[in-house]
């Protein structure tokens, strides 16, 4: 079952009494010509077959296709598609990276990440990039169909498993908040390896140096990245640092020399 948030119909609405947030489905007005979606995934025999799927559906047209986040947005760009489908982890420009850029120049362009991973950093970094729905590649065809409807709609759509991690999410931001208010620090909530990832970055270390010190992939390692430049309002590594250090999220003795933590 997937998870679809929606804002509440109004009481007249003949889908009134059907629509709950939260609920596994969403209504939505009948659509009466096809959503047009951009696939974009850096393995080619995933994105045949995932267009497979979707075309076998009446109401969805795929009318592009794109090898990874750079050619995504010059494709959105020229093809203004109703949604996009993409992954996360991808070469050149990850997932969270284009769905940025798709959204400063697309803004009713609908972003759904369809993604191998449900890490924190990939998850939070594509909803605040603005992405409206995260699903696993695990999920049926089935629940990929409606999930476009879904984020074409209007509505948000999240995998059951992605919509657990938000709403513990917000609640660890809310105590973060509380704590962190008090201390003239930054109400933003960082994990412990943010801070991990923020003071190594400090030290002037390479991406495939952190990645070898927290024993993460290189991928993992820009995803956090992409998550701390969202949370810091940054735009390079530079920039998130200075203000790490001018906000007192980490000190000048963290980013000395020592021992790093792997869990």
């Amino acid at each position: 079952m997937l998870y679809a948030l929606s804002a509440p119909p109004s009481s007249n609405s003949p889908c009134a009494s059907a629509c709950v947030v939260l609920a596994g489905t969403v209504c939505y007005n009948r659509i009466m010509s096809s959503i047009r979606v951009l696939l974009v995934d850096d393995h080619v025999l995933f994105r045949q077959g995932t267009r497979e799927l979707l075309e076998h559906e009446g109401d969805i047209e795929v009318i592009g296709e794109a090898n990874d986040g750079l050619e995504a947005v010059e494709l959105a760009a020229n093809l203004a598609p109703d949604v996009v489908v993409m992954d996360a982890a991808m070469d050149e420009l990850n997932g969270v990276q284009a769905t940025r850029r798709i959204k400063d120049c697309c803004p009713d362009t609908a972003v759904l990440i369809l993604s191998a991973y449900n890490s924190d950093a990939f998850v939070f970094a594509s909803l605040e990039a603005g992405a409206t729905g995260y699903l696993l590649k695990s999920c049926r065809a089935s629940e990929l169909a409606q999930a476009v409807r879904t984020v074409h709609a209007g509505s948000s759509v999240l995998h059951p498993g992605v919509a657990r991690k938000v709403v513990d999410h917000v609640a660890q931001r809310k105590d973060a908040s509380a704590q962190t208010q008090s201390q003239g620090k930054s109400p933003e909530m960082f994990t412990e390896r943010d801070l991990e990832m923020l003071r190594l970055t400090a030290r002037g270390m390479t991406n495939r140096d952190i990645a070898r010190a927290m024993n993460i992939g290189l991928r993992t390692v820009q995803a956090y990245l992409s998550n701390i430049y969202a949370k810091t309002g940054s735009r390079s590594r530079t920039e998130a640092v200075v203000k790490a250090l001018r906000r007192g999220w980490i000190s000048l003795e963290e980013t000395e020399e020592g021992p790093v933590g792997t869990n």
